[in-house]
């Protein structure tokens, strides 16, 4: 195994670049090139704020979020060199994917169109791969469906949870479908499904979870999904009753009653803003409006790829932690192990 930058590999000019995009709004965070992006010092998760505790937030607590209404194309072409955004989006929206000609001229590839090869849900951090290289980017799209069949993760996200797993590692298993509710397209667990149902569309899902540092009611954990499906680790967080830190779709189904919480069923719950309690406010020094502006705590850290050539030992891109996921950390002092 070597780690590599993910700009170039085998000569295929595969990019991987860290994004993330707001949910209310589109939006693309633009993030610098840390020095720990493509080496083995950036595989460690770790808190890069100030040794001391952060002191509430401003107006705008999350500075890295920009607008894509603030942004000509040029600009947004200019914030991908260092960052990638949604990889779908409606038509005449302003996203990766529309952007892609004038990106692959910037980086001077000419003639040669770039195609995603592996993205994760659009709210969500990290690596997203592109390639100018068609055999390149089969090659890979056939190394992800083996390694799937096979239950071989090739990926690993990291989450802030809100709540801590009963278990400190395990699998999670549901079988989900997805449902066009009041005008939003919602994933929705389904107990017991039947044949009919599998033709349907719903899918038996697997994630693998590990709880790597506990505190303050509040859990950093890596996640594997070992199946492809939207919104996959969020829902699988859910039923674990452990929301993602962020999550103002599906934390809503999760109650508490005395202290002790629930499944609400999804079907008849609608998405509504995640609100922490007032003591996990505290600890992030954030006033409850700002929480409501929380981005989804889901970054996908590293990438496991076959060697571009025969022979070559398999690589790993690794992606550093974005800024407000680390301040987050340092806030509910959380460390791995």
């Amino acid at each position: 195994m070597r780690t590599v930058l993910a700009r170039e590999m085998g000569g295929c000019s595969v990019l991987g670049r860290i994004w993330g995009v707001w949910r209310r709004r589109p939006g693309v965070r633009a993030v610098p090139k840390a020095p720990g992006f493509g080496t083995e010092a950036g595989h460690r998760l770790r808190s890069r704020g100030s040794s001391k505790r952060s002191r509430p937030l401003g107006g705008q607590p999350f500075p890295e979020l920009l607008q894509l209404e603030n942004l000509s194309r040029e600009e947004l072409v200019d914030v991908l060199r260092a960052a990638v955004v949604d990889q779908k989006g409606k038509p005449g929206e302003l996203t990766l994917f529309s952007v892609l000609p004038e990106l692959s001229q910037s980086l001077g590839l000419g003639d040669q169109e770039l195609q995603v090869v592996q993205a994760s849900g659009k709210e969500t951090s990290g690596l997203v791969l592109l390639s100018s290289c068609p055999q390149t980017a089969s090659r890979l799209q056939k190394f992800f469906i083996h390694s799937r069949r096979a239950q071989r993760p090739t990926a690993t996200y990291c989450a802030v949870t809100d709540g801590i797993p009963a278990t400190s590692e395990g699998k999670i298993q549901a079988a989900l479908k997805l449902e066009h509710v009041d005008g939003v397209d919602l994933v929705i667990p389904v107990k017991s499904p039947s044949r009919k149902d599998f033709q349907e569309g719903v899918k038996r899902t697997l994630s693998h979870f590990r709880v790597v540092a506990m505190g303050s009611g509040c859990a950093l954990v890596q996640l594997q999904p070992l199946t492809v499906f939207p919104s996959q680790l969020q829902v699988h967080m859910v039923l674990q009753l452990c929301p993602v830190l962020g999550d103002h779709t599906y934390s809503a189904h999760v109650g508490t009653v005395l202290g002790q919480r629930f499944l609400l069923p999804a079907e008849s719950t609608k998405p509504q803003r995640q609100v922490p309690d007032e003591a996990l406010l505290r600890r992030l020094c954030l006033t409850p409006s700002q929480a409501a502006q929380l981005p989804l705590h889901l970054h996908l850290h590293c990438l496991h790829l076959p060697g571009m050539r025969p022979g070559e030992a398999p690589m790993k891109l690794l992606a550093p932690l974005p800024s407000y996921f680390s301040r987050t950390l340092q806030c509910l002092g959380l460390h791995q192990q």
